[in-house]
């Protein structure tokens, strides 16, 4: 039986280092959780990231990870970015987190869904150094239950000159 067990462990670290390896789009990622899935409108998560390439594409997502008891079927996110330097912008987005009829988007098991959403298509960051991206829930309640993890993710485009 112990081979068994080290067989298996043997074949899930190699296909966990294989579904990481596979995914060279990836520039940076970072999810947060919500303590026990109540995000309270005066606690946004922050991430910061590095940027050293100011001629790079790169696309920015949201992820959203959400339960069944979330009340919505839309989540609105306030972005806070601010660059290098301290210039700061705000946006405000809306994620589609279920249809009109109630119906889950996204992958997952149960009642727990991932979604992934585009924020910013083929964006050109425009100075070097570190650049802070603030999400706050901007649902109008100070209580946003359902919400479980919330992060950002940024895939760099390969250059033309790197394809041929």
């Amino acid at each position: 039986m112990p081979l068994n067990r080290n067989l298996f462990f043997l074949s899930l670290v190699l296909l966990v280092f294989f579904l990481v390896s596979c995914d060279s789009k990836r520039f940076y990622e970072e999810n947060k959780s919500i303590e026990n899935g109540v995000w309270l409108n005066t606690n946004s998560r922050v991430f910061t990231v590095n940027i050293a390439d100011t001629l790079a594409h790169y696309d920015l997502y949201l992820n959203v990870r959400n339960d069944g008891v979330y009340p919505y079927s839309n989540l609105y996110l306030f972005i806070h970015t601010t660059l290098p330097g301290g210039k700061t912008a705000t946006d405000t987005v809306e994620c589609q987190l279920a249809d009109p009829d109630g119906k889950w988007h996204g992958s997952g098991l149960g009642s727990l869904k991932f979604n992934r959403f585009l924020f910013q298509r083929s964006m050109v960051f425009p100075r070097k150094g570190l650049y802070r991206f603030e999400l706050e829930q901007a649902m109008r309640v100070k209580e946003l239950k359902g919400i479980r993890d919330i992060g950002i993710r940024i895939e760099k485009q390969a250059r033309e000159e790197d394809a041929r």
